[in-house]
């Protein structure tokens, strides 16, 4: 699945079979449902939920606990865009 296949499914009312709990997280970040997406990236500790989970805190707004789960995710305090942010996260997921 591509970048823009991923953002397309977000038309849909459930995410699609499959994905991860870090991608269902930013399914529902792109739907506009932060408190969806914070469930489940707080729902299993480890480095792509804890990345998740810090852009979130990111969105918002909070960097203090952002830079907390930054560093559980082994990442530095991105200086892109949200939106730039969220997308990279998104193809470095769907890679996997």
């Amino acid at each position: 699945m591509t970048l823009q296949e991923f953002i397309k499914t977000t038309q849909l009312t459930n995410p699609p079979e499959g994905l991860s709990l870090a991608l269902k997280a930013l399914w529902y970040d792109v739907k506009g449902n932060w408190d969806r997406a914070h469930d489940f990236a707080d729902s299993e500790h480890n480095p792509h939920n804890n990345w998740v989970h810090a852009y979130l805190h990111r969105v918002e707004g909070d960097r203090f606990n952002a830079n907390y789960w930054y560093r559980r995710a082994g990442k530095d305090f991105p200086m892109v865009s949200l939106q730039a942010e969220r997308d990279a996260i998104i193809e470095a997921l769907l890679a996997i």
